[in-house]
């Protein structure tokens, strides 16, 4: 009997000190929400709204470097890294039968050339003879056809000849613009098919003027509408930290295209000044102002916040102002002007130094509520920025931290005693 009153007695106790445990345990939220201000101070400063946007930094100008005609590769003076001045030699290719072609076609040239010489001299001979008439007229056609004939086969050896020299030129490529070498795949001695063959020719080398760069970036549809040709923009480039250039849009896409599964329009923006650390291949962040405003009265976003007012379907921006020497606001409708992710401008309504909340109590939330569920003002006017996820701000201080009471359970009904 005394092992039970013990076991009873124990477990009493656990049960006991479990309930005050739970009691004193703090509530997550209320944990959370401790070190969360709730006001701010109006102040001036200023604001900027700029699009976001990330691209991959490439050369303005890059050629794939193919020769015209078929052939081995003989020289190959510059190798991946090279600056190379316009008009240097890249390649070049072996030129032996070429050159045996052109001998051939000089000698035929040469040989076509007293052949000429010699119809020449039986025409003019032809002639004198048919004018005393010594020959018939057909054999003084006969030597002026043989004439033209020769002309005409000097001619056709002339442009063969033309034809080998604009093909041994072909095997020496060289550099069109001042450019770097950024591959180069082929080694000496590696035959090679011309550009006019399948599928475009070798690839002999890759080369680029990496003082021209640019990024080709997606910008999202939401966003395009407020850029333009010409506007500038500002790059900052992930491998070098703190470097921040200076750019302009070039060129805007006129369709739409879809890049990881959002749709937007690509853009090209040209850098200036580029800094010898930026390479291709490297990511950059575009910063592309869009609004700005200097020295003006701002508020924080989360202090703004907007009602839709059911008679005029219109949105009704106001914000709560703490009365000076005490800890009760008042609702106070705004004018707001330029805004970015954090502040808002304020045009009309509140004064530098003022006091504005960012997080309502319950008594502020059922004098607003009436069914109503007003959210922050995000963005431009009410915009939410790309990128951004919509998150509650119209909570309560401080949560109750009082528990239900646990339901009791029916107490079964007394069975009659026999």
């Amino acid at each position: 009997m005394k092992k039970w009153i013990v076991l009873i007695l124990v477990l009493a106790g656990v049960a006991f000190g479990y309930q005050q445990w739970r009691s004193w345990k703090p509530n997550p939220d209320t944990a959370l929400l401790a070190g969360r201000p709730t006001t701010a101070t109006v102040e001036t400063r200023d604001i900027r709204f700029t699009v976001n946007a990330a691209g991959d930094i490439g050369p303005a100008e890059q050629v794939s470097v193919r020769p015209e005609v078929n052939g081995k590769v003989d020289n190959l003076p510059v190798d991946v890294g090279d600056i190379v001045k316009k008009g240097d030699l890249l390649f070049s290719l072996d030129d032996r039968d070429l050159q045996t072609e052109k001998q051939s076609q000089e000698k035929e040239i040469e040989r076509a050339r007293l052949q000429l010489e010699q119809a020449e001299r039986n025409y003019k001979r032809s002639q004198q003879l048919f004018g005393d008439q010594l020959i018939s007229q057909e054999l003084f056609e006969d030597t002026k056809t043989q004439y033209e004939l020769a002309k005409n086969a000097l001619q056709r050896a002339d442009k063969a000849l033309d034809l080998v020299n604009e093909r041994l030129r072909k095997t020496r490529i060289m550099a069109p613009f001042d450019c770097t070498v950024l591959t180069r795949p082929i080694s000496v001695g590696q035959a090679v098919s011309g550009s006019g063959g399948f599928n475009s020719g070798t690839e002999v080398l890759t080369i680029a003027d990496l003082n021209e760069m640019v990024v080709n970036a997606h910008i999202n549809q939401a966003d395009v509408t407020r850029l333009k040709v010409g506007q500038e923009v500002l790059v900052s480039v992930e491998a070098v930290p703190g470097l921040v250039v200076t750019g302009k849009v070039e060129r805007l896409a006129p369709q739409a295209t879809i890049k990881n599964n959002i749709k937007g329009f690509a853009s090209r923006i040209f850098l200036r000044d580029v800094d010898r650390r930026i390479r291709p291949g490297m990511t950059a962040a575009v910063q592309i102002p869009v609004a700005a405003a200097d020295n003006v009265v701002a508020a924080p976003l989360a202090a703004v916040f907007t009602e839709l007012d059911p008679e005029t379907q219109q949105s009704e921006r106001f914000v709560f102002v703490v009365k000076a020497g005490s800890e009760e606001s008042e609702r106070r409708p705004v004018k707001i002007g330029v805004s970015d992710n954090f502040y808002a401008e304020v045009l009309s309504g509140l004064s530098a130094g003022e006091m504005v909340k960012i997080e309502l109590t319950k008594e502020e939330l059922a004098k607003l509520g009436k069914g109503k569920t007003p959210e922050a003002t995000f963005g431009m006017s009410g915009a939410r920025p790309p990128g951004t996820t919509p998150r509650p701000v119209l909570t309560t201080n401080a949560p109750s931290t009082a528990r239900p009471a646990p339901p009791v359970a029916p107490r079964p009904a007394a069975s009659p005693r026999t």
